[in-house]
């Protein structure tokens, strides 16, 4: 199938739609990249967060966004649930075709401090999700679980509900042929809510101090359109039961607030290690590397369940773990790498 037209006419369910990376995956489908969906259902719990997006997508008329938000009338819908609710769930996902699974509790020490809370959206969601399209026979060609790299060799509340939420998924498989359960894993996303990278524009801003956990913390850090390539590239070509992981560059937090900063010298307060947090990040680990796959510009992690891999002959494409703390990028790198995100911020700041 051309790529172009890979999603043109599908009914789409987008789980958590209103947050940074749902709002940046429907533009992207409104686009027509993929080819034009027939229908784009927002699914969220959050009636602001709808209510804004709503007046962002189908009331701006910006000259060069004129073709997305005409569309935005005629495709997008808004629908007001939550995963954690089956009977909801089931309402949604009635004539879909290809569900995106956004919806989760992602800030690490919320889960900590909630970490049952943590439990019923980021597992028992994707659990409710599979139970919908299994028990009812639902016609769901593809789901894509947006996971994280918290999940991999998990410290904290939100990794661990991750890892069992890509368990969930990829297990799936077995239980429902008809049906496609792939994953994303991808690292901090630079305009995010919550990420650091905001909250650093902010504190610049305004003269302040930088707060930084630790010196030595790092990060992989890609940009929200870099984050929906890797779900649109898992859609095209991921296995049954992969994760997709990009392949994206990594920095010391203390060089990503230094390259902020440009020529300004604002104090660096560090801070210490919040719950939960890793000095590092890993996208990959040393006993997934066996089964990890060349995908292009992206790791695939072939699933643990042996049924669900596939026999092949390709090396694996890692020996050793995927970890933010190799390969580090400079500060002018950081910079340049930062320039296109800063709009994204200002963008949904206040969404």
């Amino acid at each position: 199938m051309d790529r172009k037209n890979e999603l043109k006419g599908k009914r789409i369910l987008v789980t958590g739609g209103t947050g940074s990376l749902g709002m940046t995956l429907v533009r992207r489908l409104l686009s027509g990249e993929m080819g034009l969906p027939a229908k784009i259902v927002v699914f969220s719990r959050d009636e602001a967060k709808q209510h804004f997006m709503r007046l962002e997508f189908l009331n701006r008329s910006v000259a060069t966004d004129e073709v997305i938000y005409h569309k935005a009338e005629d495709i997008l819908d808004f629908r007001i649930g939550d995963v954690r609710d089956y009977p909801a769930v089931v309402a949604a996902l009635r004539d879909v075709d290809v569900v995106f699974h956004a919806a989760a509790l992602k800030q690490v020490p919320s889960c900590e401090y909630f970490p049952f809370e943590a439990v019923l959206t980021n597992i028992h969601g994707a659990q409710n999700v599979v139970r919908a399209i299994r028990e009812n026979r639902m016609p769901v060609s593809t789901v894509i679980g947006i996971s994280t790299d918290k999940a991999c060799k998990p410290i904290n509340v939100m990794g661990m509900t991750k890892a069992l939420q890509e368990r969930v998924f990829v297990e799936a498989n077995r239980d429902s042929p008809e049906t496609r359960y792939v994953c994303v894993r991808y690292g901090n996303v630079i305009a995010s809510r919550g990420s650091i990278i905001p909250l650093f524009a902010e504190q610049i801003r305004k003269g302040l101090p930088v707060t930084v956990t630790l010196p030595e913390m790092t990060r992989f850090l890609l940009g929200l359109d870099k984050a929906v390539d890797t779900v649109f590239a898992a859609f095209g070509s991921a296995r049954p039961g992969e994760t997709f992981v990009p392949k994206v560059p990594s920095a010391k937090i203390v060089d990503v607030a230094k390259a902020m900063m440009g020529d300004r010298e604002l104090p660096i307060n560090f801070t210490g290690i919040r719950p939960g947090e890793k000095i590092h990040e890993i996208m990959v680990s040393e006993e997934e590397c066996f089964r990890t796959r060349n995908a292009g510009d992206y790791y695939a992690i072939q699933a643990m369940l042996p049924e669900l891999r596939s026999v092949s002959d390709e090396e694996p494409a890692l020996t050793g773990e995927y970890s933010s703390s190799e390969a580090n990028l400079s500060i002018g790198e950081i910079g340049e790498l930062l320039a296109p995100s800063l709009a994204d911020i200002e963008r949904f700041k206040t969404a």
